[in-house]
């Protein structure tokens, strides 16, 4: 079935009270928290391919999103980059559509559209854009989660979970007008994006899959054991730890990071996320991040 630039599987599954939750790579997927946790849940609730772009080609440029030679039971298959959607039935009280989005090189008003579309399609009630960045944020303490709702009541939920708002303003993706369009066309929207060192620079954060996860899992009753996710989560920030101890310049910056967050989490729920650092800062602690195993 042809839903914009989309093929989806005929016939539509029937949903209940559909939820999509959305990953963007690359905008803003560190760590590939959002790409993560879609996976995680995916494994976890034997999730079932639903559609994708029926020529990404249109889209995407190939040389910066690579196709992938792969071999499937010695036989070899490519692998074309695309922006894939699959779904999940009986999980709790909601059926969910996750959609692994690649932000578009080209024609992204369009690709805007035909998202709007499939949301209207399937009768998606609320749209969640799950995903990361770094920020001025210490590994020593909790991981902040940035985030927004279109609905006030939602908003208001998110407050009690100390989801703090952000106050950034720059440059953003052209899928930002997904979630503007969406509420006037009967869909509810909602952000969340985990805050992670930018020291880090891990390749998959651990840490902020698990924030992220147990946000859903409260907000959604679904029955998620994190306990290895954490493992792993606590093991990798060890790791950091340690290559933080070997550096004087980085256990100084540390210490002011650490003294910032505490002065806003003193603040209480309603304080917004740490100041933003110094360039010359910012700009060191990605050099160091770059070089962290």
């Amino acid at each position: 079935m042809k839903v914009g630039v989309f093929e989806l599987r005929e016939p539509l599954p029937e949903l209940n009270k559909p939820q999509a939750l959305v990953a963007l790579a690359p905008w803003i997927d560190a760590g590939r928290v959002g790409s993560g946790v879609l996976s995680f849940l995916e494994e976890k609730f034997h999730a079932q391919d639903l559609g994708r772009i029926d020529k990404p080609g249109v889209f995407y440029d190939f040389t910066r999103y690579r196709p992938v030679i792969y071999r499937m039971e010695g036989k070899r298959e490519v692998r074309i980059p695309n922006t894939l959607i699959s779904y999940i039935q009986g999980a709790e009280s909601h059926d969910f559509v996750l959609m692994h989005c690649l932000e578009p090189h080209m024609f992204g008003e369009t690709f805007v559209e035909s998202m709007l579309a499939v949301l209207e399609k399937l009768h998606i009630e609320r749209y969640m854009l799950l995903g990361s960045m770094y920020d001025s944020i210490p590994h020593t303490r909790p991981l902040l989660v940035s985030g927004s709702a279109s609905d006030e009541a939602t908003s208001a939920t998110l407050r009690r979970l100390r989801v703090v708002s952000s106050n950034y303003q720059g440059p953003t993706t052209i899928n930002t007008l997904v979630s503007d369009e969406a509420p006037k066309r009967g869909t509810e929207t909602m952000t969340m994006i985990a805050r992670l060192p930018y020291y880090t620079q891990l390749e998959e954060d651990y840490a902020g899959m698990e924030v992220i996860l147990r946000l859903l899992a409260h907000i959604y009753k679904l029955p998620l054991d994190l306990s290895e996710l954490k493992k792993k989560a606590e093991e990798q920030y060890r790791e950091v730890g340690l290559a933080v101890k070997a550096s004087s310049r980085l256990r100084e910056v540390l210490q002011v990071l650490e003294m910032s967050y505490d002065t806003q989490a003193m603040k209480g729920p309603e304080a917004e996320l740490p100041p933003p650092l110094a360039p010359n800062v910012e700009k060191f602690l990605r050099e160091i991040g770059e070089g962290l195993p």
